[in-house]
């Protein structure tokens, strides 16, 4: 009886160490050191730990069991619901929730987070069998991006007082951002080392630590290069290389800098457009492809590895495409013979419409001809 005991308890110790090893907890920890090491962004790997974190917390809510050999498709869909049912910024460190629920690109967003922290656990050999193959993963809405107008740019730079040599500093980042197309945090990124105002072009450090060169146009080097020489303020840090730094010499935020935007957007009373960093991306993109510039050359520029994301653009365009090709349209600005736009007092017998277009006048000769014949 004692054996059958000892061997009883040995087994539910043996059960609950295993289940501690495959708990969400314990799991998080260590995925969050294996992204460290693979070279992932810090970003990546907090969305994926807040999407794991609201997995388990939904869990915990359902009474289910937070080991991952135990979770189910079925469960996986309960989540999406559940999602898709809670409300925007609820446990959020500093924005109370709000009365609208999460955006379809937020759900998109967590469920692809953890769906490759499943992949990783199977390629660690954790699980051999992953539920996300039998789920499928609701879309993100396709929205219409509004972008910055001519006017509302000029309002935004308007705003800001160069004089002050923050204001100058702020200035040069807008422009920056709006000539390169730079993420919030790729522009915070830039260093003095890796600027070349003479050709024109600055190393960017982008996603997933890749680099790139993107090229500036010429009002941005004078000012990159009047805010080098007048404004910018000595590193706290004397190995900071950082070039766009704060009053005392350290590197802004991302939370600063989104700020500063919102602000320069209320002063110059810009409404109906959100005033971030990413709007400047999307106008560049779309500015870009205005001006005449190519989808190819606008996927080095923005960094995307792929053109999936750079299509969203191309089809923003479209409306900008029918309103050139309405008013350049090769047929409809010919000029036409004026001997064709003359009406006769033929065709008005024969009871032609008025609206009926004149026959050009190499046309006219080949009906001329067949007729002779």
């Amino acid at each position: 009886m004692a054996s059958e005991i000892e061997q009883g308890l040995s087994q539910n110790s043996d059960s609950r160490k295993q289940g501690e090893a495959t708990g969400l907890d314990n799991l998080i920890q260590g995925y969050s050191l294996y992204a460290r090491t693979e070279g992932k962004s810090l970003k990546t790997i907090s969305i994926t730990v807040t999407a794991l974190t609201r997995l388990k917390g939904f869990l915990r809510i359902n009474g289910l069991s937070g080991d991952v050999t135990q979770l189910s498709a079925h469960q996986i869909r309960e989540f999406i619901q559940y999602l898709q049912q809670a409300p925007a910024f609820e446990n959020h460190r500093y924005t109370k929730p709000q009365a609208r629920g999460l955006s379809g690109h937020a759900i998109n967003c967590y469920l692809r987070a953890i769906r490759a922290f499943w992949s990783w656990m199977v390629r660690e050999e954790i699980i051999y069998a992953n539920p996300f193959a039998k789920v499928t993963i609701p879309k993100a809405p396709r929205k219409v991006i509004p972008t910055f107008s001519q006017s509302q740019l000029q309002a935004l730079l308007g705003a800001i007082d160069t004089s002050r040599p923050a204001g100058f500093r702020d200035s040069a980042m807008i422009m920056v951002l709006l000539d390169s197309g730079l993420r919030a945090s790729e522009l915070l990124g830039l260093t003095v080392t890796n600027l070349n105002l003479d050709d024109g072009v600055v190393k960017v450090n982008g996603k997933g630590g890749k680099e790139r060169m993107v090229p500036i146009g010429a009002k941005v080097r004078r000012m990159i290069w009047r805010y080098l020489q007048r404004y910018r303020p000595q590193p706290v840090n004397p190995r900071c290389d950082i070039l766009f730094l704060s009053e005392r010499g350290e590197p802004l935020s991302v939370n600063r800098l989104e700020a500063m935007i919102e602000r320069c957007g209320q002063r110059a009373g810009v409404v109906g457009v959100r005033c971030s960093p990413h709007t400047f991306r999307h106008t560049f993109a779309i500015t870009y492809l205005r001006n005449g510039g190519d989808v190819f050359s606008l996927q080095r520029i923005l960094g995307h590895t792929s053109l999936d994301t750079v299509r969203l653009y191309v089809n923003l365009a479209e409306a900008d495409v029918r309103e050139c090709h309405r008013r350049y349209s090769p047929a409809d600005n010919m000029e036409l013979d004026r001997r064709c736009r003359r009406s006769t007092g033929r065709e008005k017998a024969s009871g032609l419409a008025p609206a009926e277009l004149p026959r050009l006048p190499a046309e006219r000769r080949m009906m001329d001809r067949h007729h002779s014949r």
